[in-house]
């Protein structure tokens, strides 16, 4: 077991279900990830294999079939993921989100419904805010939804959905009016939908089409879609909580987890880059000796370390601090902020390292260094990260004067 990256005070437990998740990451993942993405292809025996492993339901109460774990625990297995390969842990993220929110919001009769199948890897989950002109402000969301009779009417066109084409549950966040009046600020009168729907493109219901792939310069193998809304139909009861106007709410609990779960990626991406640099820097030679041994490349190697140490350290406090459930959108923020940038320097650095060789296909760094910069922006730009670090150091330091 390497030296980077430790968890003290692990149960039994936990630390057996991250070394299976280990095992299955070095035999299953890392051999065939870059041929895999450089494909673009969905890797449906891993996902299988994940499955079998009852990943799926990894958070997902054992009432509902599932293992019932903490956040710690599934933010350290998807550490392991994306130290394979970061599509991977994309493909569960989203997943555990809509189950999070489900766990932590939906009705009983939704929680009935849903969970069990979700934690067996039978329905397949993906969430949906961003819009093609919103960018980061989600009060400016236009998609809406208007009540008719015993359902509701959805219209509208949503982007960036991870899991788009290969999930059969979105939950949709849209604006609904009814029951507030004009003038409500804008996140009292968002609602969350939960839209079962086929698995693949096209018109997978009456009113829903998902158009197909979008491709993208990393961040391959998972499918990234639109989704367009037209006249869709959905009954009164997949509101999600039974009520609207708390989907902004809901959204936000869920995308808070999710942070964690991206600075989980940054660690498991940085250490992926570290591990193939310090290797690197042993196998090659120059002026007569491998280049660790050279000064310069050496104190890469220690900036690496100690970035891949700190994120893991800062991501680590932020799930155990949701876990004891405490709030933790100042730790997630800066968390998710300090891995993602610390993920894309140890990426570079490890790049720099291969020199020539890092810029050629056949070296696993190639696809590294093109994955990293989607963490930049995923679950809240760097930007977004900062504003609300910002803003809660603000209410925990208020000046009284």
């Amino acid at each position: 077991m390497a030296r980077l990256a430790q968890t003290a005070g692990l149960t039994d437990v936990q630390q057996e279900i991250l070394s299976t998740v280990r095992d299955f990451v070095d035999k299953e993942i890392i051999p065939v990830a870059t041929e895999l993405e450089h494909r673009d292809e969905y890797p449906q025996a891993i996902v299988d294999g994940l499955r079998e492993l009852g990943l799926f339901g990894l958070m997902i109460p054992e009432e509902y079939g599932g293992l019932g774990e903490s956040l710690l625990t599934y933010a350290l297995c998807v550490e392991e993921i994306a130290r394979g390969w970061m599509s991977v842990s994309g493909i569960i993220n989203t997943h555990f989100i809509v189950a999070y929110m489900l766990k932590q919001h939906g009705t009983q009769e939704q929680k009935d419904h849903f969970l069990p199948r979700m934690a067996a890897g039978d329905i397949r989950g993906a969430f949906s805010m961003s819009e093609p002109g919103l960018g980061s402000d989600v009060s400016a969301i236009t998609s809406k939804a208007v009540k008719d009779g015993d359902a509701y009417v959805l219209s509208g066109q949503k982007m960036w959905l991870t899991n788009g084409g290969t999930s059969s549950l979105v939950a949709v966040l849209v604006r609904s009016d009814e029951g507030h009046p004009e003038g409500t600020a804008p996140h009292r009168s968002m609602t969350t939908f939960l839209v079962e729907k086929e698995p693949g493109f096209g018109e997978v219901r009456p009113g829903l089409t998902i158009p197909g792939k979008i491709d993208k310069m990393g961040y391959k193998g998972v499918d990234t879609t639109e989704l367009i809304m037209d006249d869709l139909r959905i009954p009164a009861d997949r509101v999600l909580g039974g009520v609207t106007g708390r989907g902004f709410y809901q959204m936000m609990d869920g995308v808070e987890v999710g942070r964690v779960n991206v600075a989980a990626r940054g660690c498991g991406v940085a250490q992926r880059a570290f591990e193939l640099g310090v290797r690197y820097a042993q196998q090659r030679h120059t002026f007569g000796k491998p280049i660790a041994q050279h000064q310069a490349v050496q104190f890469k190697l220690a900036e690496m370390a100690t970035k891949v140490e700190a994120a893991h350290a800062m991501m680590v406090n932020a799930a155990r601090k949701k876990d004891s459930g405490e709030r933790n959108d100042l730790e997630a923020g800066m968390a998710k902020y300090l891995a993602s940038e610390y993920c894309k320097e140890v990426v570079e650095d490890s790049f720099r390292i291969h020199g020539g060789y890092g810029f050629s296909k056949e070296y696993e760094i190639e696809r590294l260094y093109r994955e990293a910069p989607m963490l930049l922006i995923g679950e809240g730009t760097a930007e977004i990260q900062k504003m609300i670090i910002g803003r809660r150091l603000l209410e925990e330091y208020r000046f009284q004067g």
